[in-house]
């Protein structure tokens, strides 16, 4: 079933509810960093190692804003910069243990707080939940498609490079 398929609206109402929701999530998140620096993260840990230029693009801020940040959580433990294997030339971001353990808790904390609050729907709601997990997956992969771009590790080529 395509766009043209749904109700009036449905996209419109599903974004907003979506929208909503993940705003709410974000309030509930441990405050013991900036959400640019924890969106970092977990765009390396999605991701692999990354330049900071496209580390800066992803996350929609400036290459020295950037640039203060990877210094602050290299400093902090959580990154760590490694050089390029195949080109030497260019340094890398990388997740360090610390790094990818702070990402992981941070998730689980998330899941942990909806999970809770999915206790308290009925069983037909949760129900609704289950079939269209098939949908959120896709859109999330769609969303990190659009705003990251092609997820590439280090050392691979983009179509436009070859």
């Amino acid at each position: 079933m395509g766009l043209q398929d749904t109700a009036p609206g449905a996209s419109a109402a599903i974004g907003a509810a979506l929208y909503s929701l993940a705003t709410r999530a974000v309030r509930r998140l441990p405050r013991d960093m900036s959400l640019t620096s924890a969106a970092t993260l977990a765009t390396l840990d999605r991701t692999g190692p990354r330049r900071i230029t496209d580390l800066a693009a992803v996350e929609g801020v400036t290459q020295p804003t950037m640039t203060a940040l990877v210094r602050v959580m290299e400093e902090s433990g959580l990154v760590e910069r490694r050089g390029d294997t195949s080109d030497r030339r260019v340094t890398l971001v990388c997740l360090t243990e610390a790094g990818a353990s702070y990402v992981r808790t941070r998730r689980q904390a998330g899941v942990h707080a909806f999970e809770r609050l999915i206790g308290e729907l009925t069983a037909d709601e949760v129900e609704a939940l289950v079939a269209a997990l098939p949908a959120l997956k896709h859109l999330a992969e769609l969303e990190s498609e659009d705003r990251e771009g092609p997820q590439q590790r280090p050392g691979s080529r983009s179509a436009g490079s070859r």
